[in-house]
């Protein structure tokens, strides 16, 4: 089939917004009204011009083509991707009125796209001639081993501050404030150990986090004394847990295993942010293999990533795990189609069984803080001040963590479910279960929780 033939839903579209405003903005922008001269290709691309508040329209091309996501190109000043220009000629596309029809790419949206596909074309070049002059295998096994000095060092820092605190006592953290782990965080990025300088900044927060922070912050001292612990006897370890090891303290890694091909189901997307960066969150389901595997890219501070892909879709493609116990972080490799509509779904399991895979989970990885889970039948219910996800068919249930209970997702699942059993796919943790998609019982499009 085409992609002319293929539609997106309208929640698929606005599922690519980088945030609520530009969800909004781009909502008013999927009507025919502001636009003009648009078209699109049986090759996947569309194009056309929408009236802003300047003399000259805004020009605005889209592949949704590219097997790793749409792309978009807007002559608009905005610095959000997609902008909302994009998100209303998407939205205009989806609504199958005609308002898109097939035609020819004008000069200006061909360029671009000619552009783009030369680009496309060098890198799998490049890919196949491989790198023209391999690194000094010696210089690098030098830097590797100055870096785990440092980080030793810094590993060495970290536990007599941890000392220091427990010999005080943990009234001592509240008085002191949040500088004193910010100067223990930036001491371990010195030490090139990112991994425990996020740590470290997650201790400062928690004397502010309210009610029973001194159990929280006795969870986490323990939690990172043993990843010190675990660095300094890194030999000793198993490979699979010392490559986890590493990874936890903040080295890279690369995507060394083994291709999985596969029809990969979008189960979620989301975005977290801080002062720097911006991470992207895509969990993908391979309808054959049943693996659950975690997509990561970044964006600078403000800016969303450029890898999308809508919750609903499903795209054939090569996926290679990152190493360590128990790891699903993968990396994307050679796509053989776009993302299109797919009525496949996760297979869920039961409460029960869920608690149950988060503690094997914890076994390969204790730092783990939760893992993918699908849920069959279950219902939203109210716990008092909280909210759970009750099991149909027994008498248990999973409760939801703060975070979900902010979010207005929880009450798109409540009117998804109106009291009957859902399918929600989620991350469950020691504080709960957060669910980042649903699915209503018999047919239906997923519904975004993020």
């Amino acid at each position: 089939m085409t992609q002319q033939g293929v539609r997106w839903t309208a929640d698929q579209v606005l599922a690519l917004a980088p945030d609520a405003a530009s969800r909004k903005a781009g909502s008013k922008l999927g009507a025919a009204g502001p636009w003009s001269e648009a078209g699109s290709s049986d090759e996947g691309t569309m194009w056309g011009l929408c009236k802003g508040s300047g003399s000259k329209p805004y020009q605005t091309v889209i592949d949704i083509a590219d097997a790793a996501g749409p792309a978009y190109k807007c002559s608009c000043p905005s610095r959000k991707f997609p902008c909302k220009h994009a998100l209303g000629l998407l939205l205009l596309w989806a609504g199958e009125d005609g308002a898109v029809p097939p035609g020819q790419a004008p000069g200006w949206a061909e360029e671009w796209l000619a552009g783009r596909r030369k680009r496309t074309e060098e890198k799998r070049a490049a890919g196949a001639s491989g790198s023209p002059s391999a690194a000094d295998p010696e210089a690098a096994r030098r830097r590797a081993e100055r870096r785990a000095e440092r980080i030793t060092a810094g590993t060495a820092e970290l536990e007599q501050r941890l000392t220091d605190l427990l010999r005080t006592g943990l009234a001592s953290a509240e008085q002191s404030g949040y500088a004193l782990w910010e100067e223990t965080a930036a001491r371990m990025v010195d030490a090139q150990a990112p991994g425990l300088a996020a740590r470290a900044r997650e201790l400062g927060a928690i004397p502010a986090s309210g009610p029973g922070w001194p159990v929280r912050l006795l969870e986490e001292c323990a939690l990172l004394h043993l990843l010190d612990q675990a660095w300094l006897r890194r030999e000793r370890l198993p490979d699979d847990l010392a490559a986890t090891v590493r990874s936890r303290i903040g080295l890279p890694g690369s995507a060394d295993g083994p291709p999985l091909r596969d029809r990969w189901l979008v189960l979620a997307q989301y975005d977290t942010a801080d002062a720097k960066l911006t991470t992207r969150r895509i969990w993908l389901y391979g309808t054959e293999s049943g693996r659950t595997s975690l997509l990561l890219s970044y964006g600078a501070a403000g800016r969303a990533p450029e890898l999308a892909l809508p919750v609903g879709l499903a795209l054939e493609a090569e996926m290679s795990a990152f190493p360590g116990a128990g790891q699903l972080r993968a990396a994307l490799g050679e796509q053989f189609a776009p993302p299109s509509p797919t009525t496949a779904r996760p297979q869920g399991v039961t409460t029960a069984r869920a608690a149950a895979r988060y503690g094997e989970a914890l076994r390969h990885d204790p730092w783990l803080d939760a893992v993918p889970v699908t849920l069959d039948r279950v219902i939203p219910t109210p716990d008092g001040d909280s909210w759970q996800l009750a099991d149909a068919d027994a008498d248990l249930a999973l409760p939801l963590t703060p975070t979900a209970r902010s979010r207005p997702g929880l009450w798109r699942l409540v009117a998804l479910s109106g009291g009957a059993p859902v399918k929600v796919f989620g991350e469950l943790g020691h504080r709960g279960f957060t669910p980042l998609t649903a699915w209503p019982e018999g047919t239906g499009e997923p519904v975004s929780l993020c």
